[in-house]
């Protein structure tokens, strides 16, 4: 597998927001998200083949049994079907962290957190090319794959949120899905890769989530270590 980065940190997103973690970021992605703060493992990917004894025997050396598997979107990548098989085998609670976009097809996975693309993830031409533009809407958001991981195993929708206006696309997003979305699993994140972006953004969420009883999420480790690898 080519894996851009493994690290031990503290989880700064979602429902585990403060957990020790080791962190697998394969690296690949089928999306181009515009606000992608991870370029390494999706827009230009980078990384060193690894194999799956040799990530798991990594992932054993800190004393924690929460892994969180990212990317990129690590449910394309070479292998992550065994991956995920061997860290369930070593007792590990398993997150994957997904846009959604791949079906679960039977992995090892205790909590999804799935990240649905909004339409403020779509790149400009200019960056991408018209390709990556097409290629990127019509896989961003899938909802028969969303509500199959919803029924899969417990979850949470994470949105990356630019603005207020992003709320009534929220609201089609989990109608689509054609489940009873409890309102807490409605996790809204706010766009940034820097402390002053995030905070700018964070009065509008709140008032949406105290509006609408969705829950806020952080991105506490931008806060904590900044924007950069291995944190």
């Amino acid at each position: 597998m080519l894996i851009s980065e493994i690290f031990y940190s503290l989880q700064g997103e979602g429902s585990l927001a403060g957990v020790p973690s080791v962190f697998i970021r394969a690296s690949g992605c089928n999306l181009r998200c515009a606000w992608c703060d991870t370029p390494y493992a999706s827009w230009s990917p980078e990384g060193d083949e690894m194999t799956v004894g040799q990530i798991v025997a990594e992932a054993g050396r800190h004393p924690t049994r929460f892994v969180v598997v990212t990317g990129g979107e690590p449910m394309i990548a070479k292998g992550i079907r065994e991956l995920l098989a061997a860290l369930r085998a070593e007792g590990k609670h398993i997150t994957i962290e997904t846009a959604g976009t791949v079906a679960p097809g039977g992995v090892a996975c205790d909590l999804a957190s799935i990240s649905p693309k909004l339409a403020n993830s779509t790149p400009a031409a200019a960056t991408a090319g018209t390709a990556w533009v097409e290629k990127h809407e019509r896989a961003r958001l899938q909802p028969s794959l969303l509500r199959e991981w919803c029924e899969y195993c417990d979850y949470q929708l994470k949105f990356v949120v630019s603005s207020a206006d992003d709320a009534n696309e929220i609201e089609g997003v989990v109608t689509s899905i054609g489940l009873p979305v409890p309102p807490q699993k409605i996790m809204l994140m706010p766009e940034g890769t820097d402390i002053e972006a995030l905070r700018s953004r964070t009065p509008v969420l709140i008032e949406l989530c105290k509006r609408k009883g969705w829950r806020l999420s952080p991105r506490a480790h931008i806060e904590w270590f900044g924007n950069k690898r291995g944190t």
